[in-house]
């Protein structure tokens, strides 16, 4: 059986493809260039270098022809800033091209779509007192995505959106998103400042092992709320510490002292007309938080253990290689 993706030489997308084809499955993948250095694409993956969006419905029915499955691999996140309004930009690469992607996999004959969102989508469900939907144009940008995505669920084609957590793993030749906070982290002095609270995250082999199981069990429409490990800041950042060869202690901000310096980032955005995905200043009613998802969630789909704490050391080792400068790579590009 055949399989369409958009964003097959992404970490997520290239993994993904990795086990689909492990499976048996035939993959064709849409991505924009360039290809990291050393990248490890199947080679069983037949990719074509181009933007999808400039392709006729014509020429995308016949990539979907004869598919068992679509993936959405593509898109943008929280941290991309522009102008404001900063949904705008989130709306054209995350929303609009399902509007006119899976309408074309639907006529195509595709049993079963899978879209790549974000956690967020299910925390909106989970603290309806934060109203996040109206507070972070991008948890609202992907709430919008998902219920379009999943609108366009039949009996005909399965729709099934990943709400996302932290993904730890490397992907030679590109630059880990993690170097943001270890670039962070390098310019504090004497200890290491971050708010109480915690994440729940996964492994990037075991994000790909989930969509190639996901993908064989169609399911109507469905939101997933996917989490693996749950781990407090200090037990993240104690690893990246180890990575940055850092030895200091990591000391938890009180939260209103976190706002009112955040506060300064904040107004220099403003001043420069630029908008943050996330409302920098309410973002700690998030950070403050244990954003755990039980594993349970994703239990049926055979996901191994992995070790997430070698995931994250080897995410912030190679970003602490390219911050000085024993790497070049390249980052992310909008798909």
């Amino acid at each position: 059986m055949k399989v369409f993706m958009i964003g097959g030489t992404g970490l997520i997308g290239s993994v993904a493809a990795r086990e689909i084809i492990n499976k048996g499955y035939y993959v064709t993948s849409l991505a924009l260039p360039p290809i990291p250095k050393g990248l490890l694409i199947p080679k069983e993956m037949k990719l074509y270098l181009k933007d999808f969006s400039k392709l006729s419905d014509a020429d995308l029915i016949e990539l979907f022809k004869d598919c068992y499955g679509f993936i959405f691999a593509a898109g943008i996140d929280e941290r991309v800033e522009g102008p404001s309004p900063i949904y705008d930009m989130f709306y054209k690469y995350n929303i609009e091209p399902l509007k006119r992607l899976l309408p074309l996999a639907k006529k195509a004959g595709v049993k079963h779509s899978i879209i790549l969102g974000s956690y967020f989508t299910h925390f909106n469900k989970e603290w309806p007192e934060l109203d996040l939907y109206n507070t972070h144009p991008y948890i609202r940008s992907r709430v919008d995505q998902e219920e379009i995505a999943l609108s366009f669920s039949d009996e005909e084609m399965s729709v099934s959106v990943l709400e996302l957590p932290y993904i730890f793993g490397i992907q030679p030749g590109r630059i880990p998103v993690w170097i943001i906070l270890a670039e962070q982290i390098l310019k504090m002095k004497f200890y290491t400042y971050y708010p109480k609270g915690g994440t729940t995250m996964i492994t990037i082999n075991q994000l790909g092992g989930l969509i190639a199981n996901l993908l064989e069990k169609p399911n109507g429409a469905l939101a997933i709320p996917v989490g693996y490990y749950n781990l407090t800041w200090k037990e993240m950042l104690a690893e990246y510490h180890k990575a940055l060869n850092l030895n200091r202690k990591i000391k938890t901000v009180p939260e209103w002292l976190y706002r009112f310096g955040i506060k300064k980032v904040d107004n220099q955005n403003k001043k420069k007309g630029i908008e943050s995905g996330l409302n920098l200043i309410e973002l700690s009613k998030i950070m403050y938080r244990e954003a755990f998802i039980d594993k349970k969630s994703i239990e049926e789909y055979d996901i191994p253990d992995d070790d997430i704490l070698k995931a994250i050391y080897d995410s912030v080792k190679l970003s602490y290689e390219v911050i000085k400068g024993k790497k070049e790579m390249i980052g992310m590009v909008k798909e």
